[in-house]
């Protein structure tokens, strides 16, 4: 496996990345056969590329490494906070409708809405992937 790269930015605003598997063929050649025409590349270090993943689609393209879009991170940290909270409300808001259940669902549904505008708050004032990470660890 080689040690280099291929990175272009798609139209989409993302970035792809492409591993060569043949070592026969020069990157450049792969470039040739891979990359939309058109669309200009960088051959870089596979260690430029973040070994963590999971804001892969807030990267964007340096110009000699891929990194992370903070605004775009948020925005992807905000939609798995906004899915985790759907699931974790919509047993209470079945039983919310039932009359021996209501108080006790509703109660959980204020704990849950203040757990969920506490990470809001958080991820608001987050600047760095790190500080992202964090939030995204503490979601079910």
């Amino acid at each position: 496996m080689s040690d280099k790269v291929i990175i272009y930015s798609r139209e989409d605003g993302g970035v792809s990345v492409i591993h060569p598997a043949d070592a026969t063929l020069s990157m450049e050649k792969i470039a040739e056969i891979s990359v939309p025409s058109g669309t200009s590349y960088k051959i870089v270090n596979a260690s430029s590329i973040p070994s963590d993943r999971i804001f892969r689609n807030a990267w964007k393209e340096g110009s000699t490494k891929v990194s992370v879009d903070i605004p775009k991170a948020k925005e992807l940290t905000h939609e798995a906070r906004r899915f985790a909270r759907d699931g974790e409300m919509a047993p209470f808001d079945l039983k919310v409708t039932i009359p021996d259940e209501s108080a006790a669902a509703e109660a959980e549904r204020v704990k849950l809405r203040k757990k969920y505008a506490d990470l809001q708050t958080e991820i608001d004032a987050s600047s760095t992937e790190t500080a992202l990470k964090s939030v995204m660890k503490k979601l079910p």
